[in-house]
């Protein structure tokens, strides 16, 4: 009989061990996939595709044991070779190749060369061959930076003591309501794909006090702009005992700084590559949604044309101003009107025409939305009377509140277009893995 007895130690050797260690001179074995093959005659430069980058082998006609025609692009391979200091090369390092063994080979020609500094396609070709092009080191660049992200808010998260929690995206009914809902059969009955986990995360405030969720969610919007997706991404919590909503822009700032700091230890390399300088964080100023719509107004003679939400382009200008006023790269947008905002939504004791609830603009973008919730069960229900509403579907939602919850609040924020301003896009679908969007189902 044999055991498994834990993760073995490879033969192989990666990038951060040869820069972590004293290899100089020594002979060590790596794989990866081939990247580009630069042949100058008697030498050639094999550059390997790893997971932490590139790194550049020497080809030496009747030195390496293999016959450089036989090679091709998108192979995976196994190579021995000695190290060498390269200041030239990726990682200041080169390894000087003896033998070359070929682990798998293509199939097909790439569709495109990824080995380019910058992919030379469309995003629609981008996306057709999105598996293809991420391959390309700035493509996936822009993911690494995404994962910093997550890393960033669950680390920080934890470190406040929230416990993260796994809510269901199948429903009977949607918690931010509305008909754009992806609806679909379940055994018979009717349910929907979650737009937020807000009915769960609230709940789960009077179990754990704090908790917090990354997962996707569902908009059957008709949208197709730079900056919607029917499926993104959403990093979300939910914390209790809250003296105000306040107390949530703070939370959303200290994951900010937390991350900004994160992201230029651990991901510099990337961030370099992109050429990415991190937004200022070290604080964020905070308007009501009426002063920043006349601000604007009178600073851009823009016209004010709905009272009631922000326009894209009033978004933009926003954090036009702040940047010019203050340097700011965020700015929170406070107290909106009350019939934009979600029946959940905790209205100003001093104005209910507005809600204890803001937006986070990232250069001019919604990146964010959030506020302060009505925790007391009559409150709620008088706010979905005076809707309109019914409160079908609702009875597992609203029992929670029947039996007691602390003053609460959270927030959503939208990860792929928080990466997106991040890395400079201008399009959503940049920073998506694999976009949902009005015409792509695949891949």
């Amino acid at each position: 009989m044999e055991y498994v007895t834990g993760v073995s130690k490879k033969e192989t050797v990666e990038i951060s061990e040869i820069l972590s260690g004293d290899f100089e001179g020594k002979q060590v074995k790596v794989n990866g996939a081939v990247h580009t093959i630069r042949d100058m005659g008697e030498v050639a430069f094999v550059i390997l595709r790893k997971r932490e980058g590139l790194l550049q082998c020497v080809f030496e006609e009747g030195k390496t044991k293999f016959d450089l025609k036989e090679l091709k692009e998108a192979s995976t391979i196994e190579v021995e070779g000695t190290v060498r200091a390269e200041h030239r090369a990726p990682n200041g390092f080169e390894v000087r190749l003896d033998t070359i063994r070929v682990l798998s080979e293509p199939a097909e020609q790439l569709p495109f060369a990824i080995s380019k500094w910058k992919l030379q396609t469309t995003l629609e070709t981008n996306l057709d061959h999105r598996a293809i092009a991420l391959r390309n080191v700035r493509e996936r660049a822009k993911f690494r930076i995404q994962e910093g992200v997550v890393r960033g808010f669950r680390d920080f998260l934890y470190s406040e003591g929230f416990t993260e929690i796994h809510t269901p995206k199948i429903g009977a009914k949607s918690a931010e309501g509305g008909a754009n809902l992806f609806r679909l059969e379940y055994f018979h009955r009717p349910a929907v794909l979650q737009q937020s986990p807000q009915f769960y995360k609230q709940m789960m405030v009077g179990v754990f006090d704090r908790v917090f969720e990354t997962a996707p969610v569902f908009r059957a919007e008709k949208h197709n702009t730079k900056r919607h997706l029917n499926e993104y991404t959403s990093l979300d919590f939910e914390m209790g005992y809250i003296d105000g909503f306040e107390d949530i822009m703070a939370m959303e700032t200290g994951f900010l700084q937390y991350t900004m700091k994160f992201l230029e230890r651990d991901y510099a390399k990337e961030l370099k590559m992109l050429g990415v300088t991190l937004p200022n964080v070290e604080q964020i100023p905070a308007v009501r949604f009426d002063e920043a719509k006349q601000k604007v107004a009178e600073k851009y003679h823009r016209q004010i044309r709905n009272p009631y939400d922000l326009e894209p382009e009033e978004e933009a200008l926003i954090g036009q101003y702040y940047k010019e006023e203050c340097g700011a790269d965020f700015v929170f947008v406070t107290h909106y009107p009350s019939k934009k905002r979600p029946f959940y939504a905790m209205d100003d004791p001093a104005d209910p025409t507005y809600t204890l609830s803001f937006d986070l603009l990232y250069h001019g973008l919604e990146i964010t939305t959030g506020g302060q919730r009505i925790h007391d069960y009559q409150m709620l229900l008088d706010k979905i009377e005076k809707r309109g509403m019914t409160t079908e579907g609702m009875e597992q939602y609203l029992a929670v509140f029947k039996y007691g919850m602390p003053p609460h609040g959270g927030l959503g924020i939208g990860l792929e277009r928080l990466t997106m301003k991040l890395v400079g896009e201008d399009n959503v679908r940049e920073t998506t893995l694999f976009p949902r969007d009005l015409s792509r189902l695949e891949p």
